[in-house]
């Protein structure tokens, strides 16, 4: 281990001079609820002011507007012909900030470009520039505009719960909100991670990882207990005492005390093994193994940092990769590499800057934050997390020691993260293009979408749709259609396809228009430029139906019915011969149906494509199928929620027993008054 030099004043920004939670700070009242606050503090503008924004555009407008800003800080969002948001800013001083559009030369490209296309400017005053930081990370997150640096794939953690509202706790993986009590710990980098350390606390700790109603139903320890996995305190086999001590040894580990459980387990091997005791002492072998196993995957563990979140940034052929490396309780929980959507002529420091206000607006705040490099407005981003976090946040940029070994081990991984990713991008792209090529497009596309339907002789229905594009799969575009009209004959295909061909495109046409006419003819840019912005139309180029004549014969009727037949391009996807992959054959409309070369690389993408979508919809189907089989009869009286559904099964046992019981016994019930024991009565009799 590499003894880590003192560090100077220079190498950390702390939060704050002084923890903005102690007495007598001076921290806004409020804390990051005054940043949403200061939403209601829009400025009026007079008749006057609404005329010149309609009469003026792009560098005239923002002039017009800057001279009715006060000297105060706040955020503005400038917004395009179409009312959609270009650029969202956060200002020290509004006037000067955006008086500085109005200067003739010395902007980017892209700079110029926003301003040209700039229809409208709105503005919100805070009361400092702290808050406005706060704010306008919230808003680009939620408006996503063209001109900022955008994080995507901005999924939530998962964490490690261990229940605290059973008289035995289980643990388990947790994404979401924190409605259950109980201990968290985390964020772990993904759900893989959380996985194989929860199988190898299980082994260490033999803690249960079943439901509550499970456990309520055991008469006989599970095979989890054969195989040494849990100690099933579900029938006795470890009293809730004992089992009591295995939880605290769990949470132990998890909070960073591994080496004081792991010397007490080995403690106890050695007098069980000089007790003569030896399947005792074997139990505690295997448990300090499994110990082992969970701290060499967590890979490198450094002393000295107990809570740190390491970021790394490299960017190469216009693309940005930030690396995220997780250090909680002294012990490392996974890294996860972002690709943000970024203008390739801004600088790192600058993309790094806006990619943290976005990445800490929803997510837990560590102590501290190493950087490779020292970003825009970094003192007054540490002041903004201290206030979001109530606690003191340092970010540093380690010059040398253990930390700046951290950062370059970040470093490395994101270098090679963004290599695979560029690869991965060559290679859409050229498929892309090849797709374009072979069906003849206007364009090369830059949204797919793929249907298929999943059912089982009608019941619980599903349509799903997948996107996919120069990125690869847009997973947080996928969608699901619960089938749901009556006039649709259970196990009728064609009849389900129309459904949500009707549904997703009126809800497209109103949400976002007619068909732009840049999905319909060729682009004047460089496809490859295209290609490489991450940002994806709402308008799909392909709609690609997992079917044959008859499926398209479908949709084209419900395109047809909503007026843009003639503007989207559907292809049909066939089974081949004897369904053997490799022999589909694509129905275009405009001729014959035909297929691709066995070993053509576009074949494969499509067949990538329609197994994705069939992936989707039978997941889908699998759970809307799931849900109605456990769908409990009260679920459907109003006014039952878990509490009174909870004192219901109690007292008479199972749904069943509710129905058939009488008024009287209906109020006997715990928290059942008289209007509600007369509502459930007459919910299942009247059904009779």
């Amino acid at each position: 281990m590499i003894d880590e030099p003192e560090e100077t004043d220079d190498d950390l920004i702390d939060g704050a001079e002084s923890d903005p939670l102690d007495e007598g700070s001076d921290a806004p009242d409020g804390r990051a609820a005054a940043a949403s606050a200061a939403l209601l503090a829009s400025i009026d503008w007079d008749d006057a002011g609404q005329q010149l924004a309609r009469d003026l555009t792009g560098a005239e407008l923002i002039a017009a507007l800057a001279k009715r800003l006060p000297n105060q800080p706040g955020v503005y969002r400038m917004f395009g012909k179409d009312g959609d948001v270009l650029y969202v800013g956060k200002a020290r001083s509004l006037k000067k900030r955006v008086a500085n559009y109005t200067r003739l030369g010395g902007h980017t490209q892209r700079i110029a470009r926003m301003i040209r296309e700039t229809r409208q400017m709105e503005f919100v005053t805070t009361r400092t520039e702290t808050e406005a930081l706060l704010l306008e990370a919230n808003l680009i997150k939620r408006l996503r505009p063209r001109y900022n640096v955008l994080l995507r794939d901005d999924k939530s953690f998962p964490y490690i719960l261990v229940s605290e509202d059973h008289e035995a706790p289980a643990i388990m993986k947790h994404r979401g909100a924190r409605s259950r009590k109980g201990s968290y710990f985390g964020p772990f980098a993904s759900a893989g991670a959380v996985g194989r350390t929860i199988n190898s606390l299980q082994r260490a700790f033999l803690l249960r990882t079943c439901t509550d109603s499970v456990y309520e139903s055991r008469t006989r320890p599970c095979l989890l207990h054969q195989i040494k996995r849990c100690s099933a305190p579900c029938t006795g086999e470890i009293s809730i005492a004992d089992y009591d001590g295995l939880v605290r040894e769990a949470k132990a580990f998890l909070s960073g005390r591994s080496n004081q459980i792991k010397n007490g387990m080995s403690a106890a091997m050695q007098e069980a093994s000089d007790d003569l005791d030896f399947e005792r002492a074997a139990i505690y072998r295997d448990r300090l193994a499994a110990l082992s196993h969970v701290q060499s995957h967590q890979g490198i563990n450094p002393t000295g940092i107990e809570e740190a979140d390491v970021f790394a940034i490299h960017q190469e052929g216009g693309m940005t990769c930030i690396q995220v490396f997780f250090f909680r309780t002294g012990q490392n929980w996974g890294n996860r590499a972002y690709f943000p959507k970024a203008d390739s002529s801004l600088e790192p420091s600058e993309v790094l800057g806006a990619f943290l206000a976005q990445f800490y607006d929803d997510k837990p705040v560590p102590r501290l934050v190493l950087l490779p490099l020292m970003v825009d407005d970094g003192p007054l981003l540490a002041e903004a997390l201290s206030l979001k976090a109530s606690h003191r946040v340092q970010i540093g940029v380690p010059a040398r020691g253990l930390k700046r070994d951290l950062v370059d081990h970040a470093t490395a991984n994101a270098r090679e993260a963004l290599g695979r990713r560029l690869a991965e991008t060559s290679s859409q792209a050229r498929l892309l293009k090849g797709v374009a090529e072979t069906f003849g497009l206007a364009r090369t596309p830059r949204r797919i979408e793929v249907y298929d339907n999943s059912h089982i002789m009608g019941t619980a229905a599903v349509g799903g749709m997948i996107v996919a594009g120069p990125q690869g799969f847009a997973k947080n575009h996928y969608r699901k259609f619960n089938i749901r009209g009556d006039d649709i004959t259970p196990g009728d295909d064609f009849g389900m396809m129309k459904e949500v061909m009707r549904r997703r495109f009126s809800r497209l046409i109103k949400e976002h228009g007619d068909v732009p006419l840049s999905a319909q003819t060729e682009d004047e840019e460089d496809p490859q430029d295209a290609l490489s912005d991450s940002s994806m139309p709402a308008w799909p180029d392909l709609v690609l139906i997992d079917g044959g004549k008859g499926q398209i014969s479908a949709v084209r009727e419900i395109l047809d019915e909503l007026g843009i037949a003639d503007r989207v391009t559907t292809i049909g996807v066939a089974k081949g011969v004897d369904r053997d992959a490799g022999r589909e054959r694509f129905v275009t409309g405009e001729r014959e149906p035909f297929s691709l070369p066995p070993r053509d690389p576009v074949l494969y993408f499509l067949q990538r494509l329609r197994d994705e979508a069939h992936r989707f919809a039978i997941g889908t189907h699998r759970a809307r199928r799931k849900k109605e089989l456990v769908k409990n009869p009260l679920d459907e009286i109003g006014g039952i929620g878990p509490s009174r559904k909870r004192a219901l099964l109690h007292h008479f046992g199972t749904a069943k027993a509710v129905s058939r019981a009488a008024l009287s016994d209906l109020r006997e019930v715990e928290g059942i008054s008289a209007a509600m024991a007369k509502s459930i009565y007459d919910h299942f009799h009247e059904r009779g």
